[in-house]
């Protein structure tokens, strides 16, 4: 199979995964009302969803380099496609919280196993384009369930959202399943094997710091936003629709991101690369502290999208090379540090909205990212070192 036609697989169901976890955010608001619970409740559905997704991947990762990772993503878009059809019908906040958690679960099978898929047959030259070609999907996934999400839950509610979000992950199943119908399954699993690879990982400093770095990106990007369309419905600024909006404006940069790649890696290199991402998403998080409207705000997140992708996809590229017997689960354990930050710093931006405010909580954030792009230049733009079998 051609790298352009696995991609074109990998991204059906990247786009409809992505898709279904990004659409809660802006029908918060509605949620909350439709099941008589409170925003702060509802918005904890991201943590639901995320939280999962991270605690599945130790055991994913190796699952998927033991009996194949085709094979493991036709399971894990099945139940996923189960898990959205059944949220169709959630009776009230405590079933659509259980829903989210199976729905992570069943989405930890998915992107983490495409991205090591193109690992395995993308060489390192071209892995980091081909890595931000597949991220395309992700993006437009992201940019439709933060953006026509507010606005469709407005005109059909959000089970109605629910319901265009499984159609989409059944034609994401169909297509992988049709795709790898020729693929070739793997052997056993085996715990001592699976448990040798994680200790080689996890003896590599390459790796931790890779993981530390997402992990740490994560929590200052992401803890904000839940929050968007509360804050904006709060001061008046708009509501599902334009937090929506706003939203979308992330998944815009992120494209802009992969429009620019090519030229970036030619004339910038990783280094200067991961210093710019550190910087944009710094630059955001200030503007988003001083609570403007939501084209304010959809502006800022534009920017955060283009710094993030200009971090995270230099750290999906990398990550993909440090054990390349177990690529899964090193991708695994890096998908795992980066939900488990994403999923804390939800809880962490509340504690901070509601302990020192939403200046003071982004301006942290915003020198907690820089770090992360300042540390990671210096860290990966050196070569990393042959390590002995």
């Amino acid at each position: 199979m051609s790298p352009r036609n696995l991609i074109l697989i990998l991204a059906t169901s990247g786009f409809a995964g992505t898709f279904s976890s990004r659409a809660v955010e802006p029908m918060v608001g509605i949620i909350a009302r439709d099941l008589h619970s409170s925003p702060q409740t509802i918005a904890l559905l991201s943590a639901a969803f995320a939280l999962p997704y991270a605690f599945i991947q130790p055991v994913l990762g190796p699952i998927g380099d033991a009996l194949g990772k085709e094979r493991i993503m036709k399971v894990a878009l099945s139940l996923l496609f189960l898990a959205l059809a059944s949220s169709c019908f959630a009776p009230d906040a405590t079933s659509l919280f259980v829903l989210r958690i199976i729905a992570g679960m069943a989405a930890g099978g998915a992107v983490p196993l495409s991205i090591a898929l193109i690992g395995d047959r993308v060489d390192m030259a071209h892995r980091q384009v081909a890595l931000s070609r597949y991220l395309v999907a992700i993006i437009v996934g992201q940019l439709a369930g933060s953006s026509f999400a507010g606005l469709l839950a407005e005109l059909v509610g959000w089970r109605g959202v629910f319901v265009l979000s499984t159609a989409m992950m059944a034609v994401a199943l169909a297509a992988t399943v049709v795709g790898f119908r020729g693929a070739v399954p793997g052997g056993k699993f085996d715990m001592g094997n699976a448990l040798r690879r994680y200790r080689d990982i996890l003896s590599n400093p390459r790796a931790l710091s890779l993981f530390a770095f997402v992990f740490v990106e994560a929590i200052a990007i992401f803890g904000i936003f839940p929050y968007i369309a509360p804050l904006l419905e709060e001061r008046g600024g708009g509501g599902a629709a334009e937090a929506g909006f706003a939203i979308g404006g992330f998944a815009v940069g992120g494209l802009v991101y992969s429009a620019l790649v090519t030229w970036m890696l030619r004339r910038l290199g990783i280094g200067k690369i991961l210093v710019g991402g550190g910087l944009f998403a710094a630059a955001a998080l200030v503007v988003l502290g001083f609570g403007g409207d939501w084209k304010l705000d959809a502006v800022a997140l534009l920017l955060m999208g283009l710094g993030f992708y200009m971090l995270h996809n230099t750290f999906q590229a990398q990550v993909t090379e440090v054990a390349p017997q177990a690529r899964a689960s090193a991708v695994a354990l890096h998908a795992f540090s980066f939900f488990c930050g994403q999923a804390l710093g939800v809880v962490i931006m509340g504690m901070g909205l509601r302990g020192i405010g939403l200046t003071a909580s982004t301006a942290v954030g915003a020198v907690i990212i820089l770090g992360v792009g300042l540390v990671a230049s210096f860290v990966l733009s050196r070569p990393a070192p042959q390590r002995a079998r």
